[in-house]
Formats: structure tokens, sequence, C-alpha cells
């Protein structure tokens, strides 16, 4: 049971000018040295621990282990975790409140209070993945897209607000109000907490790995599974292993011409290739005061690309004036910088520095950044521009893989002509066919977004234009870049190269960019063309943006720009003209290319305090048609059988008070056996429902119209449709079929060919357990739950890989998939493994039995024997093994709460 707080003696009054600003667990008044050396991301980790110590979830061992970071993170110690705020946007949130309303059925049917299923710390939901990019190139494409998006969205955004009113501590912001992450920053981002009268720092988790993009405001977050985030909710504290922290040293300044999104992608591949996987990165140095807090962000944001668990930047000046720009009070800003600074939490350069400890260093002048983009398959293949041209050409020459195509030498100058609505038009291969300004990685950023209107701008005024057909956008992260936009003068530019705002979400990067024109679709297909997109996202895996885009570039807005007004990938803007101005005069990049004192003096006079207040202050107002939403009344949610949105999932059907215990696996088919780098992305889709998939069967059985499909991330609150998504992205390369493109597998019994989920369902009706086969970084990308909760209803039992992903991991483990890793220099290709044996694993049957980490034998129907690590990582995990799953732990557990 909870026990008072053991450092109750620490806690401390935080004095201001004529009264207080509260209580507060000081940091220095433990007088241990050891805490002055500390990475400061560590400090918030600490100060967690000290606040909710109870000697039950939280003790006094654990604070030892994070003061003494320096000898205990090599060892990679388990600690508890409480974030002060849990962080959903829609696609996650749905299956979020849907497993809460299934949560208050389950402990209602169990004899518990149902009431007691309620948000513990605060949940901020933003809806913001919703936008599909139906119409652009239009006036009025935000007001046409937002129809479009109720239309399809209805019945999920009435749950949603249902759920703000059932569950308390719930904060739902309507749809078309900006990118969750852009949100966060700007407006949901605390720094600092008061509440009743305790300070402490904000931390958060997110289910988007890209909710490190607060880390760049001093705020510790990061992106875990969706059920990671309920058990958060739930007032589970998090398992994590305590993380070693990367010191990244800054210097100098970016040379004129440099964007922070050329900065980012060169910090991304430097720690790609340091090695910063479950680790915190932490920047320092007396090049921070170079970076803005939106260049800061941008560098936060892409953390998952570079693998890191967090890119943190301590709060400082830089931090204090972005929150006032933000529109945060004066009040709210003092007692911000009070209270860092009397934790000692507060950088201030104008001070001599304490050398603070790293588990290593790394180190960057920013004068070295150079003009780059990313791809084409992956974020950190970083190509420099002036080495744009010989890459592009490498990549259809090689073999196909994350740098090839294996275009035949005599099919690369292939034409394809078409006609585009009267218009004749002509396609080779890099033609670019999507070109977008999108992502909350660089919309954030008035520098880049106000750079990118004056590159168009330039571009205007010399008579240039962006072919017809290619499919142009602008999805800004809030309605901030609107207002700053129209004051600058700039948007009318962008308007005429086709950039039209298009809405306010997630849109491109999340594979949201609607359909290709046919004419220009047809011509990519019939002639077996590599066609590239180009969008300033943060995600380019294959598949993801477009079915039929091949090759997908990330860059700087203002790249995006030029390379929509070059129409092609394939250019040395160096020596190559963009284009042919209104004189018949050739036009260079040089030409169209602002320096970085114009932008500088756009955004100075253009991003101003008022633009934050006044879109924020209106902001859970919401719009009139999420206002006209009506929403059943009630605690208990009435579930719709016939609904193909919002479905009961079976997760608690047969549950009872005893746990179930660990489970084995008893001559186990393989359902799939795949190489390195399978995505989220692959596992669990999130773009469009292909028309012959099993999920589209789903809902044409049940009257969904092909143009009604949406997407299936707009359907993760059903989990029929879901389990049907798995596995079911049309690039995947299942090496059961020798190599074949395609979501298909084979049934081994009777050597059928058929999809994923047929396979899967055959197995289970015959009462045949099932494993999966991969290579490293499997579940690599956006962390997604239904990565996990699509696998345990397809009846996976384990999964053996070389590696995992961080956040794909742990979700695994919290759906009951056993995830195993292959011995050091081992894979399944090394021992001979075809994925046509069958696999049996015997674990006890008494969870005291396990360890975390340790060794297991895996025994194969023809003989063979080998031995895999046992990836349940901490103590609480094998807890979560025990019970079926950690939501079925968070049940038992608040049934037997007293209080």
């Amino acid at each position: 049971m909870a026990n008072e707080n053991p450092f109750k003696s620490i806690l401390k009054t935080l004095e201001k000018p004529g009264g207080e600003f509260g209580k507060y667990y000081s940091l220095p008044a433990l007088n241990d040295p050891r805490i002055d050396r500390l990475p400061y991301s560590i400090k918030i980790l600490l100060e967690s621990a000290i606040r909710n110590c109870d000697e039950f979830q939280v003790k006094s061992k654990d604070v030892e282990k994070i003061i003494d970071w320096e000898n205990t993170s090599p060892k990679l110690v388990e600690i508890p975790f409480k974030p002060a705020r849990v962080l959903l946007q829609d696609f996650t949130g749905v299956p979020a409140v849907v497993d809460l309303a299934c949560m208050r059925d389950a402990m209602s049917n169990l004899g518990g209070d149902s009431n007691k299923i309620n948000p513990l710390v605060p949940v901020d939901l933003v809806i913001d993945h919703s936008v599909q990019v139906d119409v652009s190139r239009s006036e009025n494409a935000v007001q046409a897209n937002m129809e479009f998006e109720f239309q399809r969205n209805k019945e999920r955004f009435a749950f949603l607000k249902w759920g703000s009113n059932a569950f308390q501590n719930m904060l739902v912001v309507p749809p078309g109000s900006g990118i969750v992450h852009q949100v966060n920053l700007e407006y949901l981002g605390r720094v600092v907490f008061n509440t009743n009268g305790l300070l402490y720092p904000d931390s958060v988790v997110g289910t988007d790995s890209h909710t490190t993009m607060i880390d760049g405001l001093g705020v510790a977050g990061w992106g875990v599974g969706g059920i990671e985030a309920e058990a958060a909710m739930l007032g589970q504290p998090m398992s994590m292993v305590l993380p070693g922290v990367v010191g990244f040293k800054l210097s100098g300044k970016l040379r004129d011409g440099v964007t922070a999104t050329d900065l980012v992608l060169t910090v991304t591949q430097m720690l790609r290739k340091h090695g910063v996987v479950g680790k915190f990165v932490e920047f320092y140095g007396e090049g921070m005061s170079e970076l803005s807090l939106a260049d800061r962000a941008t560098i936060a944001n892409m953390s998952p690309e570079y693998g890191a668990t967090m890119g943190f930047f301590p709060v400082d000046h830089v931090t204090l004036q972005y929150l006032k720009l933000t529109g945060r009070s004066d009040g709210t800003v003092s007692m911000i910088e009070s209270y860092l600074r009397a934790n000692k939490m507060f950088v201030d350069y104008s001070e001599p520095q304490i050398e603070r400890v790293y588990s290593s260093y790394i180190a960057l002048n920013l004068g070295d950044v150079e003009p780059c983009i990313s791809g084409p398959k992956r974020p950190h293949d970083r190509v420099p521009l002036r080495e744009m041209k010989a890459d592009w050409h490498a990549c259809l020459d090689n073999k196909v893989g994350f740098k090839g195509f294996a275009i035949p030498k005599e099919s690369q100058s292939k034409v394809a002509e078409f006609n585009f609505h009267g218009t004749p038009g002509h396609l080779r291969h890099g033609d670019v066919v999507i070109a977008a300004i999108t992502s909350c990685t660089n919309t954030s950023n008035p520098s880049v977004m106000l750079g990118s209107a004056l590159v168009a701008k330039k571009a205007c005024e010399l008579g240039l234009e962006v072919k017809p057909w290619i499919k142009t956008s602008l999805a800004p992260g809030s309605g901030v870049v609107t207002k700053y936009m129209e004051r600058s003068g700039l948007q009318k530019y962008l308007n005429q190269l086709g950039f039209h705002i298009v809405g306010y979400g997630c849109t491109t990067c999340i594979g949201n960019s609607g359909d290709i024109d046919e004419a220009v679709a047809s011509a990519i297909t019939e002639n077996d063309l590599v066609a590239a997109a180009v969008l300033s996202g943060n995600r380019n895996f294959e598949g993801r943006v477009h079915p039929l885009t091949r090759a997908n570039y990330l860059a700087s807005p203002p790249l995006v720009v030029a390379y929509a007004l070059a129409g092609t990938v394939d250019i040395d803007f160096e020596t190559e003209p963009i284009g042919v101005g209104k004189d018949g005069k050739k036009i260079f990049f040089r030409d169209i290319w602002p320096s970085n004192d114009e932008i500088a003096q756009v955004v100075h006079s253009s991003v101003l305090p008022d633009m934050f207040k006044a879109t924020y202050q209106a902001i859970t107002k919401g719009n009139p048609m999420w206002n006209q939403l009506s929403i059943p009344s009630g605690t208990l949610y009435d579930w719709d059988p016939k609904s193909t949105y919002i479905h009961e999932p079976p997760y608690f059907k047969s549950m009872t008070m005893s746990p179930p215990g660990p489970h084995g696996v008893k001559d186990a088919y393989c359902l799939l056996n795949f190489g390195d780098s399978i995505t989220t992305d692959h596992i669990s889709p999130a773009g469009s429902i292909h028309k012959d998939s099993p999920a589209a069967r789903y809902l044409m059985e049940r009257g969904v119209d092909r143009r009604d499909f949406n997407s299936y991330g707009s359907r993760r609150g059903n989990d029929d449709v879901m389990a049907r998504g798995t596995f079911a992205n049309i690039r995947i390369v299942n090496k059961l079929l020798g190599g074949e493109v395609g979501p298909k597998t084979i049934h081994f019994p009777t050597r059928e060919k058929l999809s994923v989920f047929d396979v899967a369902m055959r197995y289970k009706s015959e009462g045949h357990d099932t494993v999966i086969l991969a290579g490293a970084e499997y579940g690599s990308g956006s962390s997604r739950d239904w990565a996990a909760k699509g696998p345990m209803l397809l009846g996976v039992k384990a999964v053996m890989a070389k590696s995992f992903e961080r956040i794909h991991r742990s979700n695994l483990v919290g759906m009951g998939i056993i995830p195993l890793c292959f011995k050091s220099g081992e894979d399944a290709e090394t021992l001979g493994l075809t994925g046509h044996e069958r696999y049996s694993l015997d674990l006890p049957s008494n969870v005291s039995e396990i360890r975390p980490g340790q060794d297991v034998t895996v025994v194969t129907d023809n003989g063979k024997q080998f031995t895999c690590t046992l990836r349940y990582d901490t103590e609480v995990e094998l807890a979560y093994f025990d019970h079926g799953g950690i939501l079925q732990y968070a049940i038992r557990n608040l049934i037997h709460t007293k209080h």
C-alpha cells in the first residue's frame, strides 16, 4: 500500500514579491553533489520520482538509482516514471477512448465501480489526423476539405465528443484547429505545472512518436504506444530503463541560405550513425543562442527518425521569449523561470556553466551544415543538394532497396505522354507529382514557412509556374500560420503557384495526400514510372505518402516550392535552370532563394503575440459543424453493433478476476517471414484502404461504398477493420513468397496463397498458434497500438527478430505477444530458418520463475534448436504478461484499490 512521501522534508515554499507561487520539492535541499552534474533531462525524471515516491509504486531506491545516474545508467536499471500529462491525437485517441469505454463495461461486469475508470492525469486530445487533401489548388479548399472530413468522420468525432463529456480530466481540441504537436508547442505545453499549489515540471507521453517536438520547449516528452498511454492515464507508473544521455554540443551559426530543415536532416544522419536508440539526446553549447525555439522544436520533432527517446533542449532565455511570443501570461512565465532557477533546472548562459556528465559526446559546428534533402525511402538517407542529380541516377541504377529502384538503363529516359484536362503533359522518372508543405516538423517554424513564401514571391515575379498536374498543398499546423502569412502579404504568391491552404492538420506526411489525377495515375502505372513526392515532413517510408510515389523526399518548405517549380528531382540546382521566366530568360535556383536576413525581417514584422492569443482563445469552442454534433448522455457507451467506425473490441470478453498466467508457444506456424526495417506502416497501414483488401471486402459487405472507405487511421476504433488491415500494406515483402511484393502469405497445411488475414483466421479456427520471423529494427516508424493489437487479434503469439524499435516492443508486451530477440550475430538466415518450420517455446506457468531478459530455447519440428533473449525488460512487464496485457492488469488493480 502507498505510504507517506519520505521526501516531505524537502518540500519548500517558492516565494514571490508579495506572496508565494506555491510549494515544490527542492532538489538542492537534498545537498547531494551528484545532482549538480546530472543532465537536465535526468533531473526531470528525478523530480518526478521524488514527488511521487510512496514506497509502493515509486520507491526510495528508485530515487537513488536516478541520483546515481552516472553509475547506474550503463547497467540498464529499471525505474518507474509518472508523466505529468498524456497527449493524444484522434487516430490514437479513438482507440484509447474505446478501450476506456470497454474497461468501464468490464469493471461493471466484474462488480466494480465503473466510474473509477477515468484519466487520473490531465489528457489533451487534439483531433488533427483526419484532413484528407481531396481539394487542392482552390481558394475554398479549407472549407471543402472540412466538409468532406465531417462527412467521413462524423461518427468518430461524435464518439470523441461523448468521451470529452463522459470522462473527467480530458480536454478535446476540435478538428480544424491544427496539428497536435504544434498546438502542444504553442498552447498546451505548461513547462511548469501549478496544481493545487504544488509546482512541478511539465512532462508528457503522447501516442504519436513526434510528441518529442515539445522537448524543444524544455518539456520532457516522448511517444509511447496507445497501450502505455492508457496505463499512464489510469495512474500506472511507466516502467522504463534509465536511459543514457548523449551530449550534443552545438557551436557557430548557420550559413546564409541554410534552413532549420537542412540542420535537422544533418543531425538525424549524425545521430543515426552515432547510435542513440533508447537514449536521451541533450543539446548544449554556445551555438544554442543562435537557434530559435522553432528551430529547436524542428530538431526535437525528428527524434524518432534519429532513434532517440528524446532530443532535449533545457529551458533558457530563448524558451522564455517564445512563451511570451505565444501568448503565455507574464505571471506564468515569471512562475516558470522562478521555479526552474530555484530547482537548478534553468540554463543561464550569462553565468559560468557547471560541467555536466554525459554517456557519450557528439559535436556540430552549425556553419558546416549545407542545404540537403533526405530520401528516397528513409528519413536518415540525407543527400546534399549539390549531389542530388548524381544520387538520383544512382538510385535508378541500384538494385531494389532503400537507395535503389533497379530501372534498366534503356528504360531510364522513358517519356510518358498524357492529357491533363485538355493540356498535353509528359512524365519521366523522377518527375514530381506531389509537392506538399506539411507536417508539424516545419509548419511550426515561421522562418521556413515565410521562407517558402519568399521563394514563391520571387518565382512569381520572374514568371515561373508550377505544372498544373503537380498536386500542391499547404497544410499549416495551426491558425497562427495563416495570420502571419496574411500579415506578410505573401500568401497570394503561394496561392499563385497552387500552394493554397487545404486544412489545419496532418496531411501528406501521414498518407492523407488524397487522390492523384486519374490521367497522371494512369501514366505512372502504365509506364512503371518512379514518380516523386517532395514534402516538408518527417516520414518518407515506402507506401506511406502515396501508393504511386515510389520516391519520396523530405525537404524544407522553400525547397518543396523549388522542386515543384522544377517539376523533377532529376536536376542539379547549381548548373541547371529551374525554369524559363516571362522574358524567355533562364531562371536558376539562386535567383529565387532568399537570404537569411530577408527571412528574419519578414518574421520580425509578421509574427506577433496577439496572433497566438487570438487563435488559442477560441480553440476549444470548435466550429459550427463540431458544435452541431449530437451525442448520447451517460457514462457507459451504447455500442452500435452495425457501426463500421466504433466497435466494442473483444479484449475483456472472457476476463476473470484471476490473472491467466504466462503462456508459451506450441507447434506454431510462421505467419510471415520478414527482412530488416519492417515499419509500423507495413504492419498497420495508415493510408487508404485498398479496393481488393480484406478490409474493403468487410466494408462492402456492410454496404459501405468504395468512395466512403476513408483511411485505416480513421477506422482505428473498429477492431474488425483494423485486424483485416494488419499486414495489408501493398509494398510488404514476405520471404515465404520468395520475395514477391504484396500482402499475402502461405497457409502451410493446404499450401494455398491467400491474404494474411484469411490465413491467420484459418490458423485460429484450426486452433494453431502463429509466430512472425523478422530482421533488425522490427516495428520502426510511428508508434501505433494497432501494430500490436492487430497481430494479437490475428492470433500471433510471438515475434522473433534481430532487434525491435523501442515503442513497438513495449506495445507487443502490452498486448500479450512475446518479443524474442535472436542472439547477437544470429538471425533466421544464419540459423537456417526458412519459416516453413513449426516453432515451440516452453515457459513456466508461474511468472515468478521468469526473469527479465533471460535466455529461452526455441525448438522446431525439424530438429533445430536455438536460443533467444526474452524481451520482457522489467518486472512490471512480466506482471503485464501474467495478466494477459496491460489493460487487464490496470482493471484488476483498480478493482482492488479502495480509493
